[in-house]
């Protein structure tokens, strides 16, 4: 795991150095308001597991070949588990707050590969049913993730679109709030 890690940051410099090479080249000279971009990610997912994603991020495009930034999380997850006749056992609420950084690698228009290595605060309770009403206060942890997979931006400005992408989380720390499962995500990015 540590070896995939590894080339993963790797990658990332060697990306991070090529852009870098690119936008030495433009000849312009400092920061670049219509190269910003803020946007995110939203989800919604209701019944025996409730989650609720608020994500918002903030972006710079450096060249045509890659853009970087910084983003919240926001989640709100509630799971329940039933007996194979229906009665309800055990439910679990949970609260996630994060910070991430992402990189993302553009080898083909609207096509990019994105690293983003993330802390996540989680915090909640767990309730049993059976045989009786029984609460527990789950123990607050800092949880590291670093997701890393690619996606597509469909933007018919330029600036401006849709964005959908299926991440991994490669550190697997037992209590990251993804699991062993890919992450679909599905956002916007706006221009500035």
């Amino acid at each position: 795991m540590k070896k995939i890690v590894l080339f993963t940051v790797l990658c990332c410099i060697g990306l991070f150095v090529r852009a870098q090479d690119e936008e030495s080249e433009d000849n312009g000279k400092g920061l670049k308001k219509e190269n910003v971009f803020a946007g995110g990610y939203l989800g919604l997912t209701f019944g025996d597991y409730t989650l609720i994603n608020v994500s918002p991020q903030v972006g710079y495009r450096f060249s045509k070949w890659f853009a970087a930034g910084v983003g919240l999380n926001g989640q709100y997850i509630n799971y329940k588990d039933r007996y194979s006749n229906g009665d309800l056992y055990r439910k679990v609420e949970q609260g996630v707050v994060g910070l991430n950084f992402f990189g993302r690698f553009f080898p083909v228009n609207q096509v990019f590969l994105q690293v983003q290595p993330e802390a996540n605060y989680l915090f909640g309770n767990e309730t049993y049913y059976q045989p009786s009403k029984e609460e527990y206060k789950l123990d607050a942890v800092i949880a590291p993730s670093f997701l890393v997979g690619g996606g597509v931006m469909l933007s018919p400005s330029g600036k401006s679109g849709v964005v959908i992408s299926l991440m991994y989380d490669i550190l697997q720390d037992k209590n990251s709030p993804y699991g062993n499962k890919p992450i679909y995500n599905i956002g916007f990015n706006f221009g500035l």
